[in-house]
């Protein structure tokens, strides 16, 4: 019902659905790479260790991308840096299907990991800092669930796409979101908490000052929460979800069937999203994110050691549906701890600081099974990992739900 009321407003509603699409691109491009590199594999006779690099290069971008996008948003305004990010990767895209070589590649997945990196933490501060209070959180999460239609997009043009046409079309059309870039200047208007920040032409900071800001007495409780769950809830969905297609080929399926299994599970990260967002202006931030972290740790034992075809696809749609509905939680709750005028920036340097773990966690992953590691031992990790973030969010997480943004 509140979901509903929520889209009846036409020019929240067109906030939602202008900055969500430019979500969804995001997700398309993060989601066609883990389907790319299982194709290159066997095209390149790439090794564990090389599709750990490549799939890393793409966060080692996004570190950068979050952390200067962060800093630029409270400097120049929420829309114009939104654009810039969205024009970046959609380039850089586009520009992967001219590649020659493994390095070539992974230069071209940095560049565009750059603009995605920037453009998650501007779009949902752009809509948190857009809507009223109680439906702040719900607006943030729906926002988030764009992402799960960009992973249906990018898993379609997987099994539709690459094993006719080849990778290289998946990255040229991975360039198109180029376009959307010239509806969206005059779609979308800045933050109204911005503009009124702007307007009291108070002095700027600068970004070491925002920085210091960010830990100072005040924050440094809440920073040091946010950096932990960042990093552990994007340490474990890119060592999970960026493997997904390459485990089920491990485990004994085809490439085209194992694309079919990971398009199912995403389609049940949308169900998560939305019960994420009833549950968030219900219950509040710690309770979505705590619950739906634990059941994620427990849906990463379950997919670790599940050893036939029904309990394979059992577990990964129980993975999809509580850890995306979980990172609604965490995008919704990040922009509401710290005041408008560094607000950007703190949420950009969590991200920033989470990404490093997308960077370690492919890494990590392609070299354990270099090794021999054993899958299930690989997901032990993650379970661990991500009850860390849920038990940082208990017991240092305060809670915003119903509370007005800080200026």
């Amino acid at each position: 019902m509140g979901n509903m009321q929520l889209l009846k407003e036409p020019k929240r509603r067109k906030l939602l659905f202008s900055a969500g699409a430019s979500w969804m691109f995001d997700a398309m491009d993060v989601g066609m790479i883990s389907f790319v590199v299982a194709a290159l594999a066997a095209e390149w006779s790439l090794s564990s260790q090389q599709v750990g690099i490549l799939t890393s290069t793409t966060s080692i971008g996004m570190v950068f991308g979050a952390a200067m996008a962060g800093f630029l948003a409270d400097k120049y305004g929420r829309k114009n840096i939104l654009l810039w990010t969205l024009l970046i990767f959609s380039i850089a895209s586009g520009l992967s299907a001219l590649a020659t070589g493994f390095v070539m590649l992974c230069f071209m997945r940095f560049i565009a990991g750059f603009g995605l990196g920037g453009e998650l933490p501007v779009a949902s501060t752009l809509v948190s800092e857009s809507m009223p209070v109680h439906e702040r959180g719900r607006a943030v999460v729906l926002l988030e669930s764009f992402w799960a239609a960009g992973w249906i997009l990018s898993a379609l043009i997987a099994y539709f796409v690459i094993p006719d046409y080849g990778w290289r079309t998946a990255f040229v059309i991975g360039a198109l979101p180029a376009f959307y870039a010239l509806y969206l200047r005059r779609a979308i208007e800045d933050s109204p908490r911005y503009i009124e920040q702007k307007a009291k032409s108070v002095r700027k900071l600068t970004f070491g000052q925002r920085v210091a800001s960010v830990w100072s007495v005040e924050h440094r409780r809440t920073s040091i929460m946010l950096w932990v769950l960042w990093f552990t809830v994007v340490f474990s969905y890119y060592g999970m979800f960026l493997w997904l297609p390459t485990v089920m080929v491990d485990k004994g399926f085809s490439l085209v069937r194992s694309f079919q299994y990971v398009l199912i599970m995403t389609l049940a990260q949308l169900p998560g999203y939305f019960t994420a967002a009833y549950f968030i202006e219900k219950f509040g931030r710690k309770f979505v994110l705590v619950t739906y972290l634990v059941l994620t740790a427990l849906s990463a034992i379950w997919f670790g050691y599940a050893n036939t075809e029904g309990s394979l696809l059992a577990a990964g749609i129980s993975l999809s549906f509580f850890n995306l509905g979980a990172w609604g939680g965490l995008y919704a709750y990040s922009p509401e701890l710290y005041p408008t005028k560094v607000r950007s920036t703190g949420v950009g340097l969590a991200t920033s600081f989470g990404r490093i773990g997308g960077v370690i966690a492919p890494l990590l992953v392609g070299v354990l099974k270099q090794n021999g590691t054993r899958i299930e031992i690989i997901f032990v990790m993650f379970f661990v990992t991500i009850l860390i973030g849920a038990l940082g969010v208990l017991v240092l997480g305060k809670e915003t739900k119903g509370l007005e943004l800080a200026d």
